[in-house]
């Protein structure tokens, strides 16, 4: 019993430190950019069918399955209320040192998530992000759209994730839909 005790502790020690490693070293490398003439000009999430797809020229060029905010229905109104945002926006900037492997974020809020947000007086929050699997969990991607876990990010699997980043230059539309 007590080696039992001893290795549960050792391999839970080993995984608080691997997990703290991967923290601080971010998410890994981060793919080369597809070339310009292969990349999506456009994505389109559709959050009722927990899909995201990347068009080109309107024809889908990459789909896969995705996992929401906590509070998945209806569209994101302030900080903490774990819903993922809908409406029309960019990805604006990336993230290869994200706490899950690479991130893009999207420009929520905009203006009008703002002027809502100020009119109920709070804060609309933000960094919202497209990402990968938390760093040092990427063993369970696949499992990781069963369940809506973020805190109103978009979540695929750390594959998919590699392939979206190359796909997806800053400044790509992304529209989002119950």
């Amino acid at each position: 019993m007590k080696r039992i005790l001893f290795g549960l502790f050792a391999l839970t020690l080993a995984t608080v430190a691997y997990t703290q490693i991967m923290l601080r070293t971010g998410s890994g490398t981060p793919p080369t950019m597809a070339a310009t003439t292969e990349q999506a000009d456009a994505i389109h999430v559709d959050k009722s069918d927990r899909k995201l797809t990347l068009l080109k020229a309107g024809e889908p060029i990459f789909q896969t399955k995705i996992a929401l905010g906590r509070a998945p229905e209806g569209h994101k109104r302030q900080e903490g209320d774990e819903r993922t945002p809908t409406g029309s926006y960019t990805i604006d900037w990336r993230n290869e040192n994200s706490i899950a492997h690479l991130s893009l974020h999207i420009s929520y809020p905009n203006e009008d998530d703002r002027a809502q947000a100020t009119d109920r007086n709070v804060s609309p929050g933000g960094n919202i992000m497209i990402h990968g699997v938390l760093n040092g969990w990427g063993a369970l991607g696949p499992l990781q759209h069963l369940v809506d876990w973020t805190n109103g990010c978009i979540a695929v699997t750390n594959a998919d994730m590699q392939t979206i980043w190359s796909l997806v230059p800053n400044g790509t539309p992304i529209t989002i839909e119950e």
